[in-house]
């Protein structure tokens, strides 16, 4: 009988699905393993995009009462996106193993590239400010690395610095009464002081010293503290013994004796070393925004396509920038939320309180107005106060321009069609800290987005009957 072969192709289409990895990571080579885990290249079948899978033994951190710890990791990962710091995509997990899909970094570690020599001042301070905006971001929600050295510092395809292996991190919660932290970990040659001294210390603290000695390690080639009795070298690096050499600028000497610095409270901070002379050659702050899950880096040259002025459609005449808008303002999406009772609180004839629905961070607002005039509007009250605008579709993303302690303050608003004459628009905070949001909204948006929904009631129909 002669075989069938829509049949054998079906039958290697299950083998291929069977061999992929959660239905979709075709895995590759191992890239690195440690007691509990070991690490692949993969590469996702439905984008093509290479990844790094982190396969965690589920029985081997139960016995190891570990389980906790990768909670704690994965908690970690998820509180820190940012540019510069390995981004965690998603967690799976099966009967006997955990899986972490990650961000791949093709250049290898920061510590192969030192291994080879000192790098040119340029090079180590543009890595060094790196690792700083990381540390910084970190250190503004909470979480501290406490193992920082050039073996966890990866570097990407463009020579950019990201901050890996968040597994001895902890997050402020776990502070004591006392305020500080009290578990000793570390690497020997990176750790500080005050951790070997075993009483409590300021996790911030001592992150900050290992950028100090990662610092020296870049510009010298060497460690600052070494010996080959490890007990000697505690003893240097407790009493804080080292010298720079002859070609470190009297500029860098000083911020690093301020990095190195033996006494935690004289010790630099992260605003000091922003602030430094030294530092601050040639420094950009990292501009970002998280869209639809993803990070996305914000472009200075203005090339990104993401990112559009108010006056985007220059370039088109006013009626085909019209038909444009016509064009895309046929898909226009439905609430994905909306139920009977929030319409019922939208409509004229009923207690308008329900026109400002607030929901933990977010705001839900109903308008008769066309959506051009209500994303005109949107970009009017970011001119006010110098936000950011990005649009996209039928979102419009505001962003500020103050580095508050969470980063800068960023709000997404998103239009729907409710009904053939009403748009909804959901605005919720994406970024920042929420005070300014709720300030934001209450000073700004709502006296704004109000006035539009009155200007514009007297085109509003009434909500359509049953027999409409």
């Amino acid at each position: 009988m002669a075989n069938n072969p829509s049949t054998s192709i079906t039958t290697t289409t299950r083998k291929e699905s069977q061999s992929l990895l959660l239905g979709r990571y075709e895995v590759g080579k191992l890239l690195g393993h440690g007691s509990f885990a070991k690490v692949y290249h993969a590469r996702n079948v439905r984008t093509n995009e290479s990844v790094a899978i982190k396969v965690i033994d589920k029985e081997k951190i139960m016995k190891g009462g570990l389980m906790a710890h990768i909670k704690r990791e994965i908690s970690i990962l998820r509180r820190v996106r940012h540019p510069n710091i390995v981004q965690l995509f998603e967690v799976m997990a099966t009967k006997s193993k955990i899986y972490f899909v990650m961000e791949y970094v093709r250049g290898g570690e920061l510590f192969s590239k030192v291994a080879k020599g000192r790098l040119k001042e340029a090079v180590a301070r543009k890595y060094f400010q790196q690792l700083i905006s990381a540390v910084g971001f970190c250190h503004a929600r909470g979480v501290f690395h406490r193992d920082l050295k050039p073996e966890n510092i990866l570097l990407d395809e463009d020579g950019d610095l990201k901050v890996s292996d968040f597994g001895l991190s902890t997050i402020s919660e776990q502070i004591k009464g006392d305020g500080l932290f009290h578990t000793f970990c570390g690497t020997p040659a990176y750790v500080a002081p005050e951790v070997l001294g075993r009483k409590g210390y300021d996790a911030a603290k001592v992150d900050i010293w290992s950028c100090g000695v990662i610092l020296f390690v870049l510009m010298a080639g060497y460690l600052p503290f070494h010996d080959q009795n490890i007990m000697a070298m505690y003893k240097k690096i407790y009493k804080g013994e080292f010298r720079c050499p002859r070609w470190f600028s009297p500029e860098l000497t000083r911020l690093l004796t301020r990095l190195l610095d033996i006494n935690p409270d004289t010790r630099i901070t992260i605003p000091e070393i922003m602030s430094n002379r030294w530092f601050k050659k040639g420094f950009k702050h990292i501009k970002f925004y998280i869209e639809d899950d993803k990070l996305c880096s914000v472009n200075d040259g203005g090339n990104d396509d993401d990112v559009e002025s108010c006056c985007s459609d220059q370039s088109l005449s006013e009626s085909e920038s019209e038909m444009e808008s016509r064009r895309k303002l046929t898909s226009l999406p439905r609430p994905a939320s909306l139920n009977a009772f929030d319409l019922i609180s939208f409509s004229q004839g009923f207690d308008l309180s329900g026109l400002f629905e607030e929901g933990g961070e977010g705001t839900r607002f109903v308008s008769g107005a066309p959506v051009l005039n209500i994303i005109s509007k949107l970009e009017e009250i970011a001119k006010v106060v110098s936000f950011t605008v990005r649009k996209k579709d039928f979102r419009v993303s505001l962003e500020g321009s103050r580095e508050g302690v969470k980063g800068p303050l960023t709000i997404a608003a998103e239009i729907f069609e409710l009904t053939p004459s009403l748009r909804v628009v959901e605005v919720k905070k994406k970024g920042g800290e929420k005070g300014e949001y709720e300030d934001f909204c209450n000073r700004e948006l709502k006296p704004a987005l109000q006035n539009l929904m009155l200007e514009e009631s007297a085109e509003t129909s009434h909500l359509p009957s049953d027999t409409e």
